[in-house]
């Protein structure tokens, strides 16, 4: 039952994933990096956006420390997901250090969507659906190396697919629940920061500021459930 609870929540990311895997494969391979290249950077990275990012941080011949400050800036949000897992991901031995590597937007979104109905072993669960996130965007970055070694298929419009996964994630995790104040609070911070910051700098201050409004508005949650309960 966990399993088949996993993958029913995860199949609009196997959606995503092997669109956005596809065209990662083909993007890599069309600057001359085969299928072992994409599957390796799919197993061992599996850094979605930032693997994307990595095909012109490679072909451009950066340096190991603009490397590591690109990826700290392109997945500084991670930080602040971590953080928030703490006590989600506690007693997970074994999975815990796989729970960590694996953890993706779109993975998180999963398992921060709510609790598991009863008969699904949550622990378990965690680890199906980062196992199963990471097969489905390795299948897509094989078939699109594999593709794009074949086909002659013009690349350019390709990277805008992760931001199209995104809002398919979105929509499909509001679709899913009544109450919409995390997501409305966690746009409206954005588009603040974005008009703030700019769009070279918004990302952190945005990821911070998402983070003290939804650590804010549960401890409010559990303060109304203490009184109700009460």
């Amino acid at each position: 039952m966990t399993f088949r609870y996993a993958l029913k929540r995860s199949i609009p990311v196997m959606a995503g994933y092997i669109v956005l895997g596809i065209g990662f494969g083909m993007l890599l391979g069309a600057k001359g990096y085969g299928i072992t290249w994409a599957l390796a950077m799919s197993v061992f990275i599996y850094a979605g956006s930032m693997q994307y990012v990595a095909i012109d941080l490679i072909t451009g011949g950066a340096s190991l420390i603009s490397a590591a400050l690109m990826t700290l800036m392109v997945n500084a949000r991670h930080l602040f997901y971590g953080i928030s897992m703490v006590e989600r991901y506690k007693d997970t031995k074994p999975y815990k250090p796989y729970l960590i590597f694996a953890l993706t937007d779109e993975t998180y979104s999963l398992v921060c969507s709510g609790d598991v109905p009863e008969g699904v072993e949550e622990k378990k669960y965690f680890f199906l659906v980062s196992l199963l996130n990471q097969i489905y965007w390795v299948i897509g970055s094989v078939m699109g190396s594999v593709l794009g070694s074949v086909l002659n298929i013009n690349t350019e419009g390709i990277d805008f697919s992760m931001t199209a996964l995104f809002l398919v994630v979105f929509t499909e995790q509001w679709m899913s629940t009544k109450d919409h104040r995390s997501a409305v609070a966690g746009v409206a911070a954005s588009v603040i920061c974005l008009l703030i910051f700019g769009a070279s700098a918004f990302l952190i201050p945005s990821m911070i500021s998402i983070t003290v409004i939804l650590t804010l508005m549960r401890g409010s949650k559990k303060t109304e459930s203490s009184q109700t309960t009460a």
